[in-house]
């Protein structure tokens, strides 16, 4: 009987693994070291959790692939061919630069080079209609062309495609009669939305990735299913759903951005269970803290984010902020003589002081071990750290330079990397119209339990709620989703013009495509949910917000009145007499299928947890040491009487309460 869930994140150090059996509901995690080739170190894991695989009724993943190929520019070589006098669109981009005052700082290249960068005569109005039909003899030759140079993909991006895609299509039939093996993306089908150099940048980031997710997820298939596994592999993606590797030739950028979501996934769950609809994920590992926030439920998404500036990605993400504050960040003094911490880190090698690989510069793990609050050993004992070798870091980088005592530099060090992420935690809240006294903190990964109480008090979150074994979190996320994918459509259109049979027409449009695509991923129809939203702005704005839209759209004047009260609690004004625009029509198909049941049980304590006592540092005010009970897992060993489900919690205390009190759900 296939009874299993089992979900994988490969993270820069660590693959983990947690293991859900449908049957009882119970749920065990198995970590091991990450390999070069991905494969091996999730196989190993596999193997290593004594994972049955032909038992295995889902198997999903959250992978780094992607987002390491465009870091890395370990690309496949990949041509554009555009509309005849547009080939330098993603190198023009928008002209602006990441820090306006930096004059030494350019945006890096643009991943497809000039010389692979080839042009058609076709030409679409902004009207959508074709004022020059597609010259099939030079599409011809310049398929030819790119044969004979060998590329593994191509992006079509012509102009104004976004409104009729005719001719992009009709240059990809042409593409694939001469290279039918490689994968074409065209912007019409990526992204169907205005803006050329967004609607360009994210075509190409799509067709340089796709060989290599591709090959990754063929490879990664034949291995499981050469062990047993007879199902689909999911593929956790940046807009917080699954896809199939059906999807992936045509949308392989979905998949930059998967790791970090999974963790966004996990704490919205994780606060749901403990009766906090609004949360917010504080994700510290040991590079980097990815900070993610939850209204009423549900994740903050984007379309405004990109790996590396200048390229967007304007495929639906949920909004992750990431800032180098880890456990392996590096406490350093600046030329004016102020301590900083990060983002320059020790990485998994050789790591902090503490690790015994020969950094000498403190970290914040070092800190931590300094204070107290660390054992001597992480990972279940993989790796064991040395109090000697941590002090003797704090001592000579941080004490001595500023005439500090050992703990009161060892507390400095966290003073600053906190300050760094209460600063983050601002960003995601505050700028965004949210007031944190209102959320519940969900702190995790490696470091996030030693460091969320004391972001919480900085910025009086009421709650903090630390998972069991929150350095696996993440992988528990890739168990929380479903098939999911975002259609959108551009609807450039005055509010006073607009015509509600008009608009209920072209969602009727989306929603075929979604029903095909998801039934073509083995969704039943009649268990498919479709959710509709409408980017919307004030006339002469540039920038939209999304509201929801109902099924079937109803009177305009609600949908104005609802961007009205959306911009106000956004922006904290609302200007009722000002006319307003549609922009663009969002549709969010997902199954609601009673299989995809998910987890309502903690996850079990490892069997080679220990438990014991040290002595701790405070870092608060008084810095008299105190005795504390500490182990390396948060729950003992289950007994048959005990209640595996969440108990109930109650709702946040009040607005501007400054009470911190430690939660988590078991």
């Amino acid at each position: 009987m296939q009874n299993l869930r089992v979900a994988v994140d490969v993270g820069g150090t660590f693959t983990d693994i947690c293991i859900m059996d449908e049957a009882t509901g119970l749920i065990r995690i198995e970590k091991t070291s990450s390999t070069p080739d991905p494969i091996d170190g999730i196989m190993g894991g596999v193997s290593k959790a004594g994972i049955d695989l032909s038992k295995v009724a889902l198997f999903s993943h959250g992978t780094t692939v992607a987002t390491n190929a465009l870091i890395t520019r370990r690309l496949p070589r990949t041509a554009v061919v555009a509309t005849r006098g547009f080939r330098d669109v993603i190198e023009i981009r928008r002209a602006n630069k990441e820090d306006l005052w930096d004059t030494y700082k350019d945006v890096v290249k643009p991943y497809v080079p000039r010389r692979d960068r080839l042009t058609v005569p076709e030409r679409v109005d902004a009207g959508g209609q074709v004022l020059e039909p597609l010259d099939v003899a030079a599409a011809r030759d310049v398929a030819r062309i790119l044969k004979r140079r060998g590329v593994a993909a191509v992006a079509v991006c012509f102009m104004n495609a976004y409104l009729n895609g005719e001719n992009e299509r009709v240059m990809r039939d042409i593409l694939l009669e001469e290279m039918p093996d490689i994968p074409v993306s065209i912007s019409s089908q990526v992204l169907p939305e205005i803006f050329e150099h967004e609607r360009f940048s994210t075509t190409v980031a799509n067709a340089v990735v796709s060989p290599v997710v591709v090959n990754y997820t063929s490879r990664l298939g034949e291995r499981l299913a050469n062990e047993g596994y007879s199902r689909d592999l999911l593929l956790l993606h940046s807009g917080g759903g699954v896809m199939t590797p059906a999807s992936v030739k045509d949308f392989a950028a979905r998949l930059a951005g998967s790791g970090i979501a999974a963790g966004a996934i996990a704490s919205r769950y994780i606060a749901g269970l403990c009766g906090f609809p609004n949360s917010i994920g504080l994700d510290m590992g040991g590079t980097s803290t990815d900070v993610s926030l939850a209204y009423e439920g549900h994740s903050r998404i984007t379309k405004d984010w990109y790996v590396e500036f200048g390229y967007p990605i304007r495929f639906a993400s949920i909004e992750v902020l990431t800032i180098g504050a880890g456990g392996g960040s590096l406490a350093w003094t600046d030329p004016a003589g102020s301590l900083r911490n990060g983002p320059q880190s020790a990485g998994a090698y050789p790591g902090p002081a503490c690790y015994g690989n020969g950094n000498p510069q403190p970290t914040n793990t070092d800190a931590n071990v300094t204070l107290g609050r660390l054992g001597t050993s992480l990972a279940g004992g993989k790796v064991m750290l040395d109090p000697e070798l941590a002090r003797r870091a704090v001592e000579e980088g941080v004490a001595k330079p500023f005439d500090l005592g050992l703990h009161e530099a060892a507390d400095a060090i966290l003073k600053v990397a906190n300050a760094n992420m209460s600063d983050a935690v601002r960003l995601i809240s505050i700028s965004r119209g949210y007031d944190p006294r209102d959320f519940a903190l969900v702190a995790f990964g490696g470091a996030g339990a030693l460091h969320g109480v004391d972001v919480a008090r900085e910025l009086a979150i009421p709650v903090v709620i630390v998972p069991p074994n929150p350095g696996v979190t993440s992988a528990l996320g890739c168990l929380l989703v479903d098939v999911q994918h975002d259609f959108s459509q551009s609807c450039m259109v005055g509010a006073e013009e607009a015509d509600s049979a008009a608009i209920e027409a072209q969602f009727a449009a989306l929603e075929a495509q979604a029903l095909a695509r998801l039934t073509h991923e083995g969704v039943a129809e009649q268990d498919i949910v479709l959710q509709r939203s409408i980017d919307m702005m004030y006339r002469g704005q540039w920038r939209s917000l999304a509201v929801n839209a109902p099924r079937p759209i109803g009177a305009i004047t609600d949908l104005v009145q609802s961007f009205h009260a959306e911009h106000q609690r956004e922006y904290n004004f609302r200007r009722d007499s000002a006319p307003v625009s549609f922009f663009r029509l969002n549709l969010f198909p997902r199954p609601n299928s009673p299989c995809r049941s998910r987890p309502e049980r903690p996850l079990s304590r490892s069997a080679d947890a220990r438990s014991g006592s040290r002595a701790m540092r405070s870092t608060l005010p008084s810095t008299s040491a105190t005795t504390c009970p500490a182990a390396s897992a948060f729950w003992g060993p289950r007994s048959s009487s005990r209640s595996t489900r969440p108990p109930s919690f109650s709702p946040a205390p009040a607005r501007r309460s400054t009470d911190i009190s430690t939660s988590s759900f078991a």
